[in-house]
């Protein structure tokens, strides 16, 4: 019998749903049922063959013997369903029957050969090998129906049974299988809601899983921007506090020595282990940071109570080659000062918390040291340069050593005289002037010149370039023989010069005072300085700019300096700008 080939299956998606895997499995399980059983009826098949050859051996024999007894020498005619029989040999033996499996199958009748006679074959089709022939016929007719009505996944192999046909068996293999597949496309459906079922809880509680990821992802989230926020907040205190002071409050000083060639990260360390900052990976990124790299080195006595950005400056002003001690605080003259607004500033700490903590000089020694001739003697000898044309009392001179004194900062340590503060200070002056020293000599002029006329300056310029036309004013009246006319020496005269004057005080002034310094009368220079000068209008007075002004005034509110070079413009300038106001001022207040 001809096997029905199986089906090829269909192709199927990569993901199945849950009825399309019930499906899958039922229809493995049928196809597994429909092979055994194919394979029985297969089996039945071939049994039920074998014994119809038998039986037709044993009728062909039975057939050859009688018609041997009854027409042994009879033709036989080519009939359908008849036995044909051929001119033989009578005296040729016999052919013993063949075996069932020796026979050979044309696929319409099996051709058995019989000894009629000598010379003569017969070819019997029976009823069975009919059958047989009609077989495939019915067989693929079944096979197509099948197909038809069968299940999607299913394949239908079926062998009719003895005595039916392959059509009825078909039917009764339906009709028989209809319950089986009614109860399981049941189960199917039953399962497949139970799977839809199963389906929603499992989206359900994938939905919770999901809002509660979202959470857990928001949470942390928002606990990361709160650490970033923390760890920038708590950066920014920390850098804050690394570059303050250690301690507000604390006078004490820590000796420290800056290596050459140290790097800021160097740097940093050493004032970490001393205790002067908090943090030297701190002072190495904020210096880098504003380009600092100009540092010095030497030895150093810094304070607890200085913040970095101090650090940073008294250490690009250069340490001492061996160490010293600590000094107890700090003398600051400003330019300008009297030598008696100097004794009020030795007085003091400048580096106090509210600069009126006390130093340990007093104004009284001060004044009386200054005034001696001793000590101004030796200090002659000390500094010739400087000194070698300082005035002599019988010039009219208030104090010898006026405008001698540096204005600068200075350091006092515990023991130190007010003697040792006063020649520091007149030592610091001889060092600044001494890139000075040949200008002056190749202008025929004294170091008491330049200092006497720059102590003018200093009060009567605000600016650079104010200093240098005011020196230029000054020069050229005195190569003309015309009086300075400055106020600043007539309230030195007066005894009121750095003190706060109205401006109708100093338009008041008594310009007939009987004094050396009354430069509205005696022409030329005052006997000696009336101030400090800065270092601004000492090199303002060696060099001054080149002008043809013999006048000027400032305006009152604005500072502004105007110049001329004859006097009725500046009598305009200064009614303009002096006397204008003072007349609204005077009737303002009335």
């Amino acid at each position: 019998m001809k096997e029905v080939p199986p089906l090829a299956d269909q192709e199927r998606p990569r993901s199945l749903s849950f009825k399309e895997q019930i499906l899958r499995d039922l229809s493995k399980s049928k196809q597994k049922r429909q092979e055994m059983l194919s394979q029985v009826q297969r089996a039945h098949a071939e049994k039920m063959a074998q014994a119809q050859v038998v039986e037709q051996e044993a009728g062909v024999e039975q057939s050859r013997v009688k018609s041997s007894e009854a027409r042994p020498a009879a033709p036989a005619t080519s009939q359908a369903g008849k036995i044909k029989q051929t001119d033989v040999n009578p005296e040729a033996p016999v052919a013993a029957p063949k075996p069932a499996a020796a026979l050979k199958r044309k696929g319409k009748s099996i051709q058995v050969p019989l000894s009629i006679g000598k010379k003569h074959t017969t070819t019997i089709e029976t009823e069975a090998l009919r059958k047989q022939r009609t077989v495939p016929a019915a067989k693929e007719k079944a096979h197509a129906e099948a197909v038809q009505q069968k299940q999607p996944g299913s394949q239908i192999r079926m062998k009719a049974a003895p005595g039916k046909s392959l059509s009825f068996a078909a039917e009764e293999q339906k009709q028989s299988l209809a319950p089986v597949k009614e109860t399981k496309l049941a189960r199917v459906e039953q399962v497949d809601w139970q799977g839809e079922d199963d389906m929603e809880k499992r989206q359900e509680k994938r939905r919770k899983q999901n809002q509660v990821a979202k959470k857990i992802v928001g949470v942390v989230t928002l606990l990361l921007l709160l650490c970033f926020l923390a760890t920038g907040v708590f950066g920014y205190i920390y850098v804050q506090s690394a570059l303050g002071p250690i301690d507000q409050d604390s006078t004490e000083y820590v000796q420290v020595e800056v290596p050459i060639g140290s790097s800021n990260r160097e740097i940093g360390r050493i004032l970490e282990d001393a205790g002067l900052i908090k943090s030297g990976q701190v002072f190495n990124f904020y210096t880098q940071f504003r380009n600092h790299t100009d540092f010095q080195s030497g030895y150093y006595n810094l304070q607890k109570n200085m913040n970095v950005e101090e650090i940073i400056e008294r250490l690009k002003e250069g340490g001492t080659e061996s160490p010293v001690a600590p000094s107890l605080g700090k003398i600051t003259i400003p330019e300008g000062y009297t030598l008696e607004q100097i004794s009020d500033a030795v007085t003091r700490n400048a580096v106090s918390k509210d600069g009126q903590e006390n130093s340990i000089f007093t104004k009284e020694a001060f004044m009386e040291k200054v005034q001696d001739d001793g000590f101004i003697e030796a200090l002659v000898a000390k500094y010739p340069n400087l000194l070698g044309s300082l005035p002599a009392k019988e010039a009219g001179v208030k104090y010898r050593l006026e405008g001698y004194l540096f204005p600068a900062t200075y350091d006092y340590n515990e023991g130190d005289t007010v003697e040792a503060m006063i020649e520091q200070m007149v030592a610091a002056m001889d060092a600044n002037m001494a890139q000075f020293y040949e200008p002056i000599a190749q202008q025929q002029k004294s170091v008491n010149d330049i200092l006497t006329l720059a102590s003018l300056v200093e009060k009567e310029g605000a600016t650079d370039e104010d200093r240098k036309n005011i020196a230029s004013a000054f020069n050229n009246r005195l190569s003309q023989q015309m009086p300075l006319q400055s106020n600043i020496a007539i309230l030195y005269a007066m005894g009121k010069l750095g003190q706060k004057t109205t401006l109708a005080e100093d338009a008041g002034i008594d310009t007939n005072i009987d004094s050396p310094y009354n430069i509205y009368k005696n022409p030329g220079l005052m006997p000696g300085p009336v101030d400090s000068p800065g270092m601004a209008a000492i090199r303002a007075t060696i060099d001054p700019n080149k002008t043809d002004y013999l006048y000027f005034v400032a305006d009152v509110d604005t500072g502004t300096v105007y110049y001329a070079n004859n006097i009725e413009e500046h009598n305009r300038n200064v009614e303009e700008h002096v006397n204008s106001k003072l007349a609204n001022a005077s009737a303002s207040a009335n």
